[in-house]
């Protein structure tokens, strides 16, 4: 009996320090992911130096504009609601702007390349969340033209709205994206963050029990581009 009683003590204190140290070591070495996602920064910007017509593509940019896209999600952990940024520099696109219009755009993003801050994450987002080993990569692809005439040619920041279809895990939704543009000598840089209800495209954040990610979050996007 003594050893049974001992057997059951040691069954409850594991379950115990399950229970409390789990979700601890999770916040403490895992969730802690709390960068903002990347938008345009305009230190050190100038004049454009040439015209905005033409055909272009996506390069990897130079700091503090560097090309880069990912995720933002939402962590509850107990309660805490815990900021996670994925980001990944394996970006590739082209553009056309006939005049002052942009009439086509498409953005690729490799979505096995998105990383956090740690790999046990990165593994669950890669595998069982967007299984991209049968769907390797994300797009945008724009449907409707944009008129680019208010972008300042003066190094300062400009704003426009573009209607295009998303692609995640093989799903294609229809988007609207706020986008802020700067023209600064001879690239352009966009930036925008597209809000997104993972079900829509047939994604489920995974739940662990004492961690759920929240069914909402934001695809990110910074990207730099020049003339082709």
């Amino acid at each position: 009996m003594r050893k049974v009683g001992w057997s059951i003590a040691a069954i409850v204190v594991v379950a115990l320090l399950g229970f409390f140290v789990a979700p601890w070591a999770y916040g403490t070495f895992i969730a802690e992911d709390d960068a903002p996602a990347a938008s345009v920064d305009t230190s050190g910007a100038q004049a454009a130096t040439i015209d905005l017509g033409g055909a272009w593509i996506v390069t990897a940019g130079s700091a503090p504009n560097r090309t880069a896209a990912g995720y933002t999600v939402h962590e509850i952990l107990r309660g805490a609601d815990v900021t996670v940024v994925g980001s990944t520099d394996r970006v590739s696109g082209t553009a056309t702007i006939d005049g002052q219009i942009l009439t086509e755009a498409e953005v690729t993003v490799q979505v096995a390349d998105v990383t956090t801050d740690n790999s046990q994450r990165d593994g669950q987002f890669r595998d069982r969340v967007m299984d991209s080993t049968t769907h390797p990569t994300a797009t945008f692809v724009l449907t409707e033209p944009v008129d680019l005439a208010s972008v300042p040619a003066d190094g300062t920041l400009g704003s426009v709205t573009a209607t295009g279809t998303l692609t995640l895990r093989g799903t294609d939704r229809p988007v609207i994206v706020d986008v802020d543009v700067l023209r600064t000598g001879d690239v352009l840089v966009a930036s925008g963050s597209i809000p997104a209800t993972w079900a829509d495209w047939g994604v489920e954040p995974p739940n662990l029990g004492f961690v759920a990610v929240d069914d909402t979050g934001s695809v990110d996007f910074l990207v730099t581009l020049e003339k082709s």
